[in-house]
């Protein structure tokens, strides 16, 4: 096989990248080429940061500042709508550029190199009040309001302690 016959298959396996890629695929493109992604800073007036439960297989288990991949030929701006919706039930406005713009490295085969686009983010509808963590441990996905960064901070969001 050649490449040009391996690149058409993957061509086709791809179909429309716009509503994303089959998780193998999508993996494979994560070992060849960084990947963007935007991560939302929503702090309230007691300049608590809100931050989310995540327990994966490529970042481990702890809180995180909401945040997804930019999908293909989709804006920051429609990627952080989407991850406000997805991961807290709620709406949001931001600032026009992002407040920092990191890059960050892991020794992980998949998804190991990223260009992260940090937004101020503010809610202008509430999370959703049913994903709320309260005593206990969290759920994946729950929310919570925190003062500072806490010990269980995903240690890839460890670059954003000092905005925390």
């Amino acid at each position: 096989m050649t490449p040009s016959d391996a690149l058409h298959i993957l061509d086709e396996l791809a179909g429309d990248p716009r509503s994303g890629l089959a998780e193998e695929l999508f993996l494979f493109v994560s070992r060849v080429t960084p990947l963007v992604n935007v991560d939302l800073l929503i702090q309230d007036t007691g300049h608590r940061t809100l931050l989310t439960w995540r327990c994966d297989d490529h970042h481990g288990t702890g809180w995180h500042i909401p945040g997804g991949i930019i999908r293909y030929k989709e804006t920051a701006q429609q990627r952080l709508r989407e991850t406000a919706c997805r991961e807290l039930g709620a709406t949001i406005e931001f600032d026009a550029a992002p407040l920092a713009v990191m890059e960050s490295f892991s020794e992980q085969r998949n998804r190991g190199h990223f260009i992260s686009l940090l937004y101020r983010c503010r809610l202008t509808s509430e999370p959703d009040p049913v994903r709320r963590a309260t005593s206990g441990p969290p759920l994946p996905g729950a929310w919570r309001w925190h003062s500072g960064a806490p010990a269980d901070l995903l240690e890839v969001h460890n670059m954003y302690r000092c905005y925390l």
